[in-house]
C-alpha cells in the first residue's frame, strides 16, 4: 500500500474487496459533498454508477460523520463485504476517501475508464489524522497568470496531497489578478503588460507581447466554491505596501507622487524589488479598504494575507508626505511607519471578524497586534514571533520555495536559487527545535511557496512543484521522525508508485532521472546559487 501522505496507522489482511456494478455509496449526514465528489471522479474513472445505498446493505461505501474523532481524522476499514470511511467532520470523511481512491491504484485518478480494469480494494484497516492544520500552498498568479481552469486543477492537485490550504498571491508589480468594481482600472489597466523578462532579470530575453488576465469576481466565487468542496481554504493575498506598481500604474495617485511621476508608470515588466511603493496617506488607506471590503465578500478565510514584504523605503525618505505623516504620528522611522501601515489594516480585519497575515518583514518596527507570520526568509522571523504569542506558518525559502531548482545539472530549466532536492523537502521541519512545547503551539503548519517568474505557464509550474510537493504533503500530514531519521527510501519507494497517479492526472512532474528533454530550456539565464542554504 504505497500511500502519500503516509498514514498514521495502517493494517493489512488477506484478501480483497472487489468494486462491482450494484457498488453504491451509503452518504451519512454531513457527508453528502464527498459522495457527489466520489461519483463524480471515481465514477468517471471506472464507469461506475455509485447508486445511493442504505447503510445497512452489502457491497456500499458507507461515508459518515463519527462523533469523537479530531475534525480532520478518518477512518478506513475495507472489509469483505463493504467499505467504511468514517471521519470527526466532513473533512476528515474527504480525506479518507482520497485515501481510499489511492488504494485502487493509478487509474482510479483518470478521467475515463480504460477497457479490462477491474477494481479492488486491499482487505485494511487505516487511522489516520494531520500533524498540522494549516498544510498550504502559495501560488503566485501575479508574476504569470494562470487561467481558471489551471487553478481548479491545482486544487484538485493538493486536495489528492491532503493539502488543505490555497494561498492566493492575486497581486503584485506585475499584475493585478482580481476583479475590483469599485476601481475598474485595477485590471483593466493593472492586469496587461506589454512585455515579459524571459528568464531571471538579468537575462537579456523578452516576450515581445502582452500578458495578463484576470479573474472576474464569479470566477473567484467559483474557485473559492470548488476549494471549500475538497475541504481547501482559500486565503488571498492583496500585497500593501510594496509590491504594488500594478496599482500604482491603474491609480496614479495612489503612488509617492511628491517624489516620482506616477503617471509615467505601467505594469512592471521584469523581476526583482520594486521601488514603487504606496504613499502612506489617508487616500491609499481609503482606497485598499474598498479594496478589502469586496475581498472580504468573496472571500470567507478566517486570514487575508497582505503581503507587506520587500517594502523598500527611499521614496518615504525623500517624501516630504511620508516624513510629515511620521512626524505627526511620533514615530521613530521608515520601519515604523510600515508597521503603522500594517497597523492600520490589522485593526480593521479584525473590528470584521478576520486576522490579517503577512510576511515576516511584518515584524520589522513593531508587529501587528492581531497578526499572524509567514516565516519566509528562515526560521528567524517565526521563532520571534511565536516567541512573542503570535501564530506563524513556516515557509523559508531555504527550505520550501519550490521556485528553486531541484538539481544541480546544467540541464534544469531557469535554475534559480539553491538546491532543493526531493530528499531536502522531505527533511523539512516546520517547527524550529528552539521553540518551547507552549511557543511551539502557535506554529499552525507549514507552507510551500510557488513563485512563477520563470515559470510561463502551468506545465513550467508541474515541474517545479512535483514530486516536491508531494515530500511537502507527507511532511506536514503525517507524524513523522526527526529529519535525519526519516525514511527517505521508503518514501521513495512508495513514490515510485505515486508517478504512477501524477501521470493519470496529467501532471508533468520531473522524472527522478532529470528533465525530459522537451522540459530543458536552453540558453535562458537564471541565478543558481552554490552552496548550502543558510539554516536559520
Amino acid at each position: 500500500m504505497d500511500l502519500i501522505p503516509l498514514p498514521h496507522r495502517m493494517e493489512r489482511a488477506e484478501g480483497f474487496f472487489e468494486l462491482g456494478d450494484g457498488f453504491g455509496i451509503g452518504a451519512g449526514p454531513g457527508t453528502e459533498g464527498t459522495a457527489r465528489w466520489l461519483r463524480a471522479s471515481l465514477g468517471a474513472a471506472t464507469g461506475l454508477a455509485l447508486p445511493p445505498k442504505k447503510g445497512d446493505e452489502y457491497d456500499v461505501l458507507h461515508l459518515s460523520v463519527r462523533p469523537g474523532l479530531d475534525a480532520e481524522e478518518y477512518r478506513l476499514v475495507v472489509a469483505p463485504h463493504g467499505v467504511h470511511v468514517q471521519g470527526g467532520s466532513p473533512a476528515g470523511v474527504f480525506w479518507g476517501a482520497q485515501t481510499m481512491l489511492q488504494l485502487l491504484g493509478p487509474d482510479a485518478f483518470r478521467r475515463a475508464p480504460l477497457p479490462g480494469r477491474t477494481w479492488r480494494l486491499p482487505l485494511t484497516e487505516i487511522r489516520d489524522s494531520p500533524r498540522f492544520r494549516w498544510r498550504g500552498v502559495m501560488l503566485d498568479v501575479a508574476r504569470h497568470f494562470m487561467p481558471k481552469d489551471g487553478v481548479l486543477r491545482y486544487l484538485d492537485l493538493l486536495a489528492a496531497h491532503k493539502l488543505n490550504v490555497f494561498h492566493f498571491h492575486l497581486t503584485d508589480d506585475q499584475g493585478w489578478r482580481v476583479e475590483i468594481r469599485k476601481y475598474p482600472r485595477l485590471t483593466e489597466v493593472g492586469s496587461w503588460r506589454a512585455r515579459t523578462k524571459f528568464g531571471h532579470r538579468a537575462s537579456p530575453l523578452w516576450e515581445e507581447k502582452p500578458h495578463g488576465g484576470y479573474y472576474t469576481q464569479d470566477d473567484i466565487r467559483e474557485i473559492v466554491a470548488y476549494a471549500a468542496e475538497r475541504h481547501i481554504t482559500v486565503v488571498p493575498e492583496i500585497d500593501v505596501p510594496g509590491h504594488s506598481q500594478a496599482a500604482i500604474a491603474a491609480y496614479p495617485e495612489l503612488g509617492n507622487t511628491d517624489v516620482v511621476d506616477t503617471t509615467a508608470l505601467s505594469v512592471w515588466d521584469s523581476w526583482g524589488i520594486n521601488p514603487n511603493v504606496l504613499a502612506p496617506t489617508d487616500n491609499t488607506l481609503r482606497f485598499y479598504e474598498g479594496v478589502f471590503e469586496e475581498v472580504l465578500e468573496l472571500f470567507p478565510s478566517e486570514f487575508i494575507h497582505v503581503g507587506g514584504d520587500e517594502c523598500l523605503k527611499d521614496q518615504w525618505r525623500q517624501s516630504p508626505t511620508a516624513q510629515e505623516r511620521i512626524g505627526e504620528l511620533g514615530l521613530k522611522d521608515e520601519d515604523e511607519l510600515q508597521a503603522w501601515f500594517i497597523g492600520h489594516f490589522d485593526s480593521w480585519l479584525t473590528a470584521r471578524g478576520r486576522r490579517l497575515i503577512g510576511w515576516d518583514e511584518i515584524l520589522e518596527g513593531g508587529l501587528a497586534k492581531g497578526a499572524a507570520v509567514s516565516s519566509w526568509r528562515g526560521y528567524a522571523g517565526g521563532v520571534a514571533a511565536a516567541r512573542a504569542g503570535h501564530d506563524v506558518v513556516m515557509c523559508p525559502e531555504q527550505q520550501v520555495y519550490l521556485d528553486h531548482r531541484q538539481d544541480a545539472g546544467a540541464d534544469e530549466p531557469v535554475p534559480i536559487g539553491y538546491v532543493r532536492t526531493l530528499e531536502d523537502v522531505y527533511r523539512f521541519e516546520p517547527v524550529p527545535a528552539e521553540l518551547t512545547p507552549d511557543e511551539a503551539r502557535h506554529v499552525l503548519g507549514a507552507q510551500a511557496n510557488l513563485w512563477t517568474e520563470v515559470m510561463e505557464d502551468r506545465v513550467r509550474v508541474d515541474y517545479q512543484a512535483f514530486p516536491r510537493l508531494a515530500a511537502f504533503a507527507e511532511v506536514a500530514w503525517s507524524g513523522l521522525p526527526a529529519p535525519a531519521e526519516r525514511d527517505f527510501a521508503g518514501f521513495e519507494r512508495r513514490l515510485a508508485a505515486h508517478y504512477g497517479r501524477l501521470d493519470a492526472l496529467g501532471v508533468a512532474y520531473r522524472p527522478p532521472t532529470g528533465p525530459r528533454p522537451w522540459q530543458r530550456r536552453p540558453g535562458v539565464p537564471g541565478r543558481p546559487i552554490d552552496g548550502p542554504p543558510p539554516n536559520r
